[in-house]
């Protein structure tokens, strides 16, 4: 491409970095005053795009247009505020992987809602009236309404600046941002605090959704992707830095906008290479640099220590007579269940899956719960782990069980890498290099159409003929399931086990002590990757295909909804948890159309009602009932 065209689109980038600003803001805001990752902001910038597209229906004109654009950042503000304090007020003191679990229960109803008022059809808005043209620039074209996003993001910049800096309100803000905690001991209202930058940040999300309408149809995939955006956006530039959200989302647009402009080459020695690819790629490997160079973003600072009260977590105990007996009377049920179901029976099916979903689960609580490591891309080793087996079964001809055991590898592997790069960093800085890791590895794979086949996934991945029987398979998945709870049991259990709680308990009491604090981790990364990858394994061969979405953040996404919904702080949590889950999954979905909102207030109910999850609250139940006899 010639340097004209160059220069073209990286204005293109510069109007797309203003939609991505305005969406990053409005979260890196909520982020800084109420330290809550709100995995429903994607819905809210989904939200704007939906409510501008009915706007402009009924509201003709220059005028209707953009009175249109603000009042669809109104009513989202408005939303944003009601979930603030009919939601979330309820659960600020609670831990950050509950308000997660949260905010992403609620894009599961947000997305149905959408469905249920809107339809799945996509919906492309109309152009803005006086700039549906383009202008000459550089010998090339260039649409007038990308002109003006390029003025509005650096606009809205300025005045929420002037907000936060002129105002008594922009005081507080930046008070609460620095210590809540102390914001509130001197008679400050957090409450009203709160609810009014939550209703903020939402309204600027939704502003973002409705200006970027124009540009891009409403459909139900936005809320998902443009929350990957933001996470990006925010951690680059800074959590809690409006500047830094504005330079992260430049830094970005650009990058993929070059991607874009540069094209495919043709390499001296044959081949190709296609730049565009790279888009996908491009904004996580940023974020990775970054959070590796710099954990705390290009215009952040270093996390100030959070003040609490919450009680000491409860020391990991072997597991009493009556414990044992509920143990082995479950594994005998599940032994015997094939014989009296039958053979064709759809329990097998939904009972292999559970299996697999609980040795996803018990690896990730392994470093979630005793490690105290919050990983949020976790499916990247489920993914590697059935690719390797499906690969070397399809492509080196490996048999079966060969390639099986390789899904192990295959999951160690990629956590041996991106764990050392983990491993060294800590809470949310932690959490979202591991999305990082998780999402590269999903564009590598949706993207290498030689090798992984791409969007189609590889298919044709059977067990062996021994194992072709469903039946026969289900012992297979039993077993393994079996062996990796027990294992990473013992492990737990073993001088490993405690210096690993230790390291999560104290980091500088531990290393005070000669433990290697980084190693343990790391170490324990591997072993969990271990154990997801042959999950991943297990899976491939259930269902005889792959395909990118075994690697979505999506999957990531379910396993901490398992790990949080059976307990975090009991070895059998996530067991209960993956099987709870995967239970009401399948139960909804085969009988109720919007499942996703059904299963999203199933679980608001659940985390509101208990909130130390489903064997937590069985544990604390059956403690006072014995207190009182």
């Amino acid at each position: 491409m010639s340097l004209s065209g160059i220069l073209v689109q990286m204005l293109n980038g510069l109007a797309s970095a203003s939609t991505l600003f305005l969406l990053a803001s409005g979260l890196s805001l909520i982020f800084g005053v109420t330290r809550i990752v709100n995995f429903a902001h994607g819905s809210l910038f989904m939200l704007g795009a939906y409510i501008a597209w009915s706007l402009t229906e009924r509201m003709s004109g220059a005028l209707g247009f953009w009175a249109a654009m603000g009042l669809s950042a109104l009513a989202v503000g408005a939303i944003g505020a009601a979930i603030e304090m009919l939601l979330l007020r309820r659960i600020y003191r609670a831990p950050e992987l509950f308000q997660l679990l949260a905010t992403f229960a609620l894009t599961l109803v947000v997305r149905d809602a959408v469905l249920g008022v809107w339809g799945s059809e996509d919906l492309l808005g109309p152009r803005a009236p006086g700039l549906s043209g383009s202008v000459e620039i550089l010998g090339r074209r260039f649409p007038q309404y990308d002109l003006a996003l390029i003025v509005i993001g650096p606009l809205v910049l300025a005045l929420v600046w002037l907000l936060l800096r002129r105002t008594r309100w922009g005081a507080l803000v930046r008070a609460a941002t620095q210590d809540r905690e102390m914001v509130g001991a001197l008679g400050v209202n957090q409450s009203l605090l709160f609810t009014s930058v939550f209703a903020l940040g939402a309204a600027l999300a939704g502003l973002g959704g409705a200006l970027q309408l124009p540009r891009e149809p409403a459909s139900a995939g936005l809320d998902l992707a443009a929350i990957g955006d933001a996470f990006v956006v925010v951690v680059v530039g800074g959590m809690g830095s409006l500047p830094g959200a504005f330079v992260a989302a430049l830094l970005i647009a650009e990058i993929k906008a070059l991607c874009i402009a540069l094209g495919t080459w043709s390499l001296p020695w044959g081949g190709t290479i296609s730049f565009p690819k790279f888009t996908l790629v491009a904004e996580f490997l940023v974020m990775a640099i970054v959070l590796v160079v710099r954990p705390w973003g290009l215009m952040g600072k270093p996390q100030a220590a959070v003040r609490t009260g919450a009680p000491p977590e409860t020391p990991l105990a072997p597991a009493d007579a009556t414990t044992r007996i509920i143990g082995f009377a479950t594994l005998g049920a599940l032994a015997a269940l094939p014989l009296i179901v039958g053979v064709g029976s759809y329990a097998l099916v939904l009972s292999i899956d559970i299996f697999i979903g609980v040795l996803f689960a018990v690896s990730l609580h392994f470093v979630m719960g005793p490690g105290g490591m919050h990983s949020f891309g976790h499916a990247a080793y489920f993914g590697l782990g059935a690719y390797a087996s499906g690969l070397l079964l399809k492509s080196a001809g490996l048999p079966m069980e060969l390639a099986l055991v390789m899904s192990i590898l295959g999951g160690a592997l990629g956590a041996f890498v991106f764990g050392w790069f983990c491993v060294r960093l800590s809470g949310v800085y932690f959490a979202m290099l591991t999305l990082a890791f998780g999402q590269i590895v999903w564009s590598v794979v949706f993207q290498w159409d030689e090798v992984t086949g791409g969007s189609n996934g590889v298919i044709g991945v059977w067990p062996a003929p021994w194992l072709a029987a469903k039946q026969t398979y289900y012992y297979l998945a039993l077993a393994c399931c079996v062996a990796g709870v027990l294992l990473l049991r013992r492990i737990l259990f073993s001088p490993f086990g405690y210096a690993l709680r230790a390291t999560r308990d104290s980091v500088l009491r531990s290393d005070a002590i000669g433990i290697d604090v980084q190693r343990i981790q790391w170490i324990a990364f591997i072993v969990a990757g271990a154990v997801c990858g042959l999950a991943g394994g297990l899976f491939a061969f259930s269902k005889g295909s792959i395909s990118p979405e075994t690697i979505s953040v999506g999957r990531s996404i379910d396993g901490l909804v398992m790990v949080l919904l059976g307990g975090v702080e009991t070895l059998s949590g996530p067991i209960v948890g993956a099987a709870a889950f995967l239970f009401l999954q399948d139960s909804i979905a085969r009988h109720i159309e919007y499942w996703r909102a059904m299963l999203g207030l199933l679980i608001l109910v659940l985390v509101l009602a208990f909130p130390d999850g489903i064997v937590g609250a069985v544990r604390k139940r059956l403690g006072k009932g014995s207190q009182q006899t």
